[in-house]
């Protein structure tokens, strides 16, 4: 029983106008769903990834009006982006030119990579991809060639290695690779992979012990995912998660995939999540991410909940 790589990943933003703009017409990701929190119906959950909304290449994104986050430990600190590794020229001088905080292409740990901060202060990475299979977006101001592909590699901070390491290999069966120095002298990083590997199934896990405690807020990431094929393997994993004693949410119906969430001893959140059944579920595909979509639970409430949210476009 593998997780077969990172699913989505979810952050916060302050201002969800602002956070449409920038990750549909800078990073020329599509919009694929246009939502809310189900579990604060007056925040957007706003979902971005690549032109068919496929597993493992969407950002997600709560509006909370939310100061900025406080930077530290016990985090998710740094997302990473697939590119192609000719697109990284291309990528710098685009970024540098929204005015963005831009790092120096180099190499982190195997891989070509260039880091940068959206507008909000969310740290990214974006980083060299093996080859494979791409779904661009027609209508992207990004050209095919250069499209973002999808997440990975995810890295998270944590005071101490040992206690994390237990869960991520005894638990969800990932295999320690390789450690290599973090780029910015803050500690070491150890690298975890799940399944046949590559950087879409990879988790770096910074041990930082001498930073502060995080304090999310906007820029900051809420939790990562990490994909199972459907919704019989969930069941598996939370029989697992219950074996070893480790506190969960219990199986949850997201509508787009089913969940389960638990913190690792590091205290990040994580969440394990159905590849299937997509964001097409509930409206076209081609469309998909125009209109707002509410799951069928909250149909009934639609026009409160429409008179409650602000303008996007």
């Amino acid at each position: 029983m593998n997780l077969t790589g990172i699913h989505h990943l979810t952050a916060i933003t302050a201002d969800a106008p602002a956070n449409n703009r920038f990750y549909t017409e800078t990073l020329g990701l599509r919009r694929v769903k246009k939502t809310v929190n189900q579990d604060d119906t007056s925040a957007y959950h706003l979902f971005f990834a690549d032109g068919a909304g496929s597993a493992g290449t969407d950002l997600t994104f709560f509006d909370w009006p939310v100061a900025r986050e406080r930077r530290g430990t016990h985090s998710i600190n740094r997302t990473g982006l697939r590119v192609d590794e000719a697109s990284l020229d291309y990528w710098a001088a685009r970024l540098r030119d929204a005015g963005l905080n831009v790092g120096d292409i180099g190499t982190t740990d195997i891989r070509a990579s260039l880091d940068f901060e959206d507008p909000e202060g969310q740290r990214f990475r974006l980083t060299a991809d093996q080859p494979g299979t791409a779904h661009p977006w027609d209508r992207s101001p990004v050209p095919a060639g250069h499209q973002i592909r999808g997440l990975g590699p995810i890295t998270i901070s944590v005071p101490e290695l040992a206690p994390t390491e237990a869960v991520l290999t005894r638990v969800m069966n990932m295999e320690r690779l390789r450690d290599y120095a973090s780029p910015d002298g803050a500690g070491q990083v150890h690298v975890f992979q799940m399944d046949k590997g590559g950087p879409s199934a990879e988790l770096h896990v910074a041990v930082q012990p001498d930073l502060p405690v995080a304090r999310q807020g906007a820029g900051a990431v809420h939790h990562v995912a990490f994909r199972t094929p459907d919704v019989a393997a969930i069941h598996q994993w939370a029989a697992r998660l219950n074996e070893f004693r480790i506190p969960s949410s219990g199986e949850v119906e997201r509508y787009y995939f089913r969940s389960l969430y638990f913190r690792e001893p590091g205290g990040n959140l994580f969440e394990i999540a159905t590849d299937g059944p997509g964001f097409a579920v509930d409206e076209p595909f081609e469309t998909m991410g125009e209109a707002l979509s509410l799951p069928p639970f909250l149909e009934s409430r639609r026009a409160q909940i429409e008179a409650g949210l602000k303008p996007l476009d």
